[in-house]
């Protein structure tokens, strides 16, 4: 182990105490962290796990497709609920916009309980139209959490010879910081009015499993500040080393441009990893806007070639690893439901740091003098553009 990272893992405790007092983090020690580089991992053990399960399935999603990985989650979640497990699925009402209703009639009629977020009529008026549950998870027996930016579908997984890939990443934790995730899902399913769940959180309080230390940081709309864009915050400020970076939608506002700026006068190496094509091509004009700045105080920006890129993952020191839902950009912070996981662990780190060396090695490196000729349409586009970024 490098002589950093020994000092990055001392000063461990320090930071738990910043995150949780800034970002109202949950933080538990003993738990074992698994690293799925690509949905076609994701998908697989996360449906072994639901034929596994004995007493609990309880899952929200941004996004469910009613496609072959869509229709594959279904009927794991069906035969689960078959045997007499309880079976309950939140997804976010737009984000399933375009599958059909009678996805979800057959998973409710098969005893699987489905709670969507914000139908219509909007009860919380046309404001709340704009709010998004963006979360990912899926909790196995209060012990198991699958989690990360994987959203259920083909796109996602690979299986099926999609169109269009998105390169993504997710995790599974095993442990006692499960406890606190499946607290949180009961919390908001009883709020959003779910039927209610049997059981308690501490009926199967998870045991200590491995030597992972993990913590819990979630946002919502309800929050008076963003915890998520905090524990952003206070990571890139505890990086001596190495900061690494990987998002999709990269809109981060003048505070994380501010934080990642001091880092690199500091000494700190600094690499993002963005898309070079987007589903969303606008936010990547204006996410291309932020460049010149960053470029210019030293920080490496590589544009990911391929499969689109939906990974959002963080890595400090090589010893600090982010991974969740949130996106750099005004829309997690501040208007969706988010969680991201927190893992302090020298394997992990690993895993992580050889993960970003492939993808690295995947991508295109942007120079300062090569952006500068981009050109005066495109930069009159991004002036332009640059005042909706409240709205990505």
């Amino acid at each position: 182990m490098s002589v950093v990272r020994k000092k990055s893992l001392r000063r461990a405790p320090k930071s738990f105490r910043l995150f949780r007092r800034n970002s109202n983090a949950f933080h538990a020690a003993g738990n074992r962290v698994q690293l799925f580089k690509g949905g076609e991992e994701f998908f697989p053990a996360l449906i072994e796990a639901c034929r596994h399960a004995r007493r609990s399935i309880h899952a929200e999603f941004y996004i469910v497709r009613d496609d072959l990985t869509g229709r594959a989650f279904a009927e794991a979640l069906l035969a689960a609920a078959a045997r007499g497990v309880e079976v309950a699925l939140s997804y976010d009402y737009i984000g399933c916009f375009e599958t059909p209703a009678a996805y979800f009639r057959r998973l409710s009629g098969g005893g699987v309980a489905c709670l969507p977020f914000n139908p219509p009529p909007f009860r919380r008026g046309i404001a709340w139209f704009d709010k998004r549950n963006h979360r990912k998870l899926a909790l196995v027996d209060g012990v198991t959490v699958f989690a990360g930016g994987v959203n259920v579908g083909d796109e996602y997984s690979g299986f099926s010879g999609a169109s269009e890939r998105w390169r993504d990443v997710g995790v599974r934790i095993d442990g006692p910081v499960v406890a606190e995730l499946e607290r949180q899902f009961r919390e908001f399913w009883s709020e959003e009015g779910g039927a209610p769940l049997g059981g308690r959180v501490g009926d199967l309080s998870p045991l200590p499993v491995g030597d992972a230390e993990v913590l819990v940081v979630s946002g919502g709309p309800h929050h008076n500040r963003s915890l998520i864009r905090s524990a952003f915050r206070i990571a890139i400020a505890g990086a001596t080393e190495y900061i690494r970076i990987m998002n999709p939608y990269f809109v981060p506002g003048p505070r994380i441009v501010r934080s990642l700026l001091r880092a690199v006068r500091r000494g700190v190496r600094v690499q993002l990893v963005l898309p070079a094509k987007s589903d969303v091509p606008l936010v990547r004009l204006v996410s291309r806007s932020y460049y010149a700045p960053l470029l210019r105080a030293g920080i490496e920006i590589y544009e990911r070639q391929g499969a689109v890129l939906h990974a959002k993952v963080m890595l400090i020191d090589d010893s600090w690893g982010v991974v969740g839902s949130a996106n750099l950009d005004q829309r997690s912070f501040h208007r969706n439901y988010e969680v991201n996981a927190i893992v302090v662990s020298q394997q992990f780190g690993a895993q992580l740091a050889e993960m970003f060396a492939e993808d690295l090695a995947g991508s295109r490196r942007v120079v300062l003098e090569e952006h500068e000729r981009r050109g005066r349409v495109v930069r009159l586009l991004e002036r332009l553009c640059a005042p909706v970024s409240w709205f990505l």
